[in-house]
């Protein structure tokens, strides 16, 4: 190999490199600085939580969660074989004759998001699906406790004056696994339909008063079906050939399978869906353990929600929490600390704002704090910076009102009790208006949404509701203010959920994914693909490098030798 040969393999080699070492985008320092980290726990979150490890992997975060249900989420922590659990319920309950006892390491209760526990359904009138159905409590409890076993059952009928309901068995889909969803419905239970329930309970050989379960009873013969976690008894209740059945599953479950959920109706006689606002609006009366020597500070207690008497508020509303370590203990490390506190910092503000399109309620002032304050126990945290007043949290301002509460609108006429025809605006995922029975037509809503109907008989109602992600959204538009501006939340269109956030920037999640592809209100600027800068520069550099290496040594080669032929 001659000399110039050698020298331009050498120089294309350096040039290659070059090129690529300026040329390939490198992961930053701080990106490299987070290690991984592993939770477990609650399927009622886990849309939420789901959504929010794929934002933050842009910062190089590596979140690993397994929604196995909130009690093996907790059991799981104890044993120490996570760093996180996520659960509805806390360490200490009793349930039944045994007690979830405390884990031997040292943890926190953390808010991470709210909901509401809705009723997702699977009926058909005339080869139409319904998608307005309306449910009492009292109606809600003995379904689940095998009492009123046909849709057509009296009591159905007396909520529903406009369906003309089918002589169809109903088939209540519960969780086979110990869940939180489970123990939050059962908590409602146990307040508000105490007589039903430890009857029920006493049936299935519980001792009574039965009180709160995170494991669903059943009793032979009553025509129950159970699934595990919140996946499977929507995926169940979704299926075609699933026609009567209805389960309790989380609000979001039933956006991304584009199916409706009942109204249920609260302390003032309307019946109402379990909506962002309506939930915020019920959770005004949530009362919270804020004794800081307690195991169970920061637990919610739910009893006044229950009986919240604002027209607007969703009866079986609630928070969900993360389980944090406050300890280097059982292989948590500092280090572990910083992505988990990092990652807490995120979804208490940031993530927030895309609570309401993925089906939960953001959570308020009072809970943020809480869970700021939490996020400093962390062991290896880093020193927090975050402002209140800067959160991007969509449910209060600067001046800490709760506006999403505050601007919450007031149910339709229609939704009332007693009401001659029920509204027909379809609910959850299933935005379709469809009324077929016996009512006068469909009424319309207070939103944008038009509803036309038959006259009396078995004419059918139809109608769209347009824009608008609720009945009772004003020309498809949830006007929201935080604390810099105002936000909106846009209507659905071909089953995908359109908005802009808070923040600014816009959302857009699909109902048969759940997945939100956009990231809010990001705290890190990325320069622009399209702008010319210095890394583009420095590629050209090294292209022309390339070129040189490649083509110089030969031209010289080629000079010198036509110089000493002469």
């Amino acid at each position: 190999m001659n000399f110039w040969s050698q020298a331009r393999r050498i120089g294309a080699a350096v040039a290659v490199a070059v090129f690529v070492s300026l040329t390939v985008p490198m992961q930053s320092a701080s990106a490299a600085d987070y290690v991984p980290i592993n939770g477990a726990g609650s399927s009622w979150s886990s849309n939420a939580l789901d959504q929010w490890r794929r934002n933050v992997q842009q910062y190089g975060m590596r979140i690993n969660y397994a929604s196995t249900g909130s009690s093996d989420g907790r059991n799981q922590f104890k044993n120490g074989t996570v760093d996180f659990a996520v659960s509805e319920i806390p360490y200490g309950v009793k349930d039944g004759n045994s007690v979830d006892g405390l884990p031997s390491r040292s943890f926190a209760y953390m808010p991470i998001v709210a909901g509401g526990t809705a009723f997702m359904y699977n009926l058909q009138i005339g080869g139409k699906r319904v998608t307005n159905l309306r449910l009492s409590g009292e109606v809600i409890a003995k379904i689940f406790t095998g009492v009123i076993t046909k849709w057509n059952d009296p009591k159905i009928a007396a909520d529903n004056p406009s369906l003309t309901l089918p002589s169809r068995a109903i088939v209540p889909v519960v969780r086979s696994d110990g869940s939180g969803s489970t123990a939050q419905f059962t908590t409602w239970m146990a307040s508000q339909q105490s007589s039903v329930w430890d009857s029920y309970c006493k049936a299935a050989g519980r001792p009574t008063p039965c009180g709160v379960t995170s494991n669903y009873p059943t009793v032979d013969g009553k025509g129950f079906v159970a699934q595990p976690n919140s996946q499977g008894v929507a995926g169940y209740v979704k299926q075609t050939a699933n026609i009567g059945t209805i389960t309790y599953v989380e609000y979001s479950y039933a956006l991304k399978t584009g199916f409706p959920v009942a109204k249920v109706l609260n302390q003032s006689g309307y019946y109402v869906e379990p909506t962002a606002s309506n939930v915020a609006v019920a959770l005004l009366k949530a009362e919270i353990n804020t004794d800081k020597g307690s195991d169970q500070y920061l637990t919610q207690k739910l009893e006044k929600v229950y009986t919240n008497k604002d027209p607007r508020a969703y009866p079986l509303s609630s928070y969900s929490y993360m389980i944090v370590p406050t300890a280097t203990q059982n292989g948590f490390t500092a280090d572990k600390g910083k992505t988990l506190g990092a990652f807490a910092n995120y979804f208490l503000c940031e993530g927030q704002q895309q609570a309401d399109a993925l089906g939960y309620s953001p959570l308020p002032i009072n809970l943020v704090k809480a869970g700021l304050a939490q996020v400093k126990l962390i062991p290896g945290v880093e020193s927090s910076s975050v402002d209140i007043k800067s959160c991007n949290n969509p449910t209060f301002s600067k001046d800490g009102t709760n506006t999403l509460a505050k601007n919450a609108a007031m149910p339709s006429a229609c939704d009332k009790r007693g009401a001659s025809a029920q509204c027909a605006v379809g609910t959850g995922g299933a935005t379709a208006t469809t009324n077929p029975g016996a009512g006068s037509g469909g009424q319309k809503s207070s939103g944008a949404g038009s509803d036309s109907g038959a006259g009396a008989g078995t004419g059918t109602a139809t109608g769209t509701n347009e824009g608008g992600t609720s009945a009772t959204d004003e020309a498809g538009t949830n006007d929201t203010a935080d604390g810099t501006g105002d936000g909106s939340s846009a209507g659905t269109e071909g089953g995908v959920v359109l908005g802009a956030t808070a923040g600014g920037g816009p959302v857009s999640c699909d109902n048969d994914t759940g997945v939100c592809q956009n990231v809010v209100a990001e705290p890190i600027t990325v320069a622009s693909d399209s702008a010319w800068g210095t890394q583009q520069n420095a590629a050209l550099i090294a292209v022309a490098l390339l070129l040189a290496v490649i083509f110089v040594p030969p031209t010289i080669a080629r000079l010198v030798r036509e110089r000493r032929s002469r």
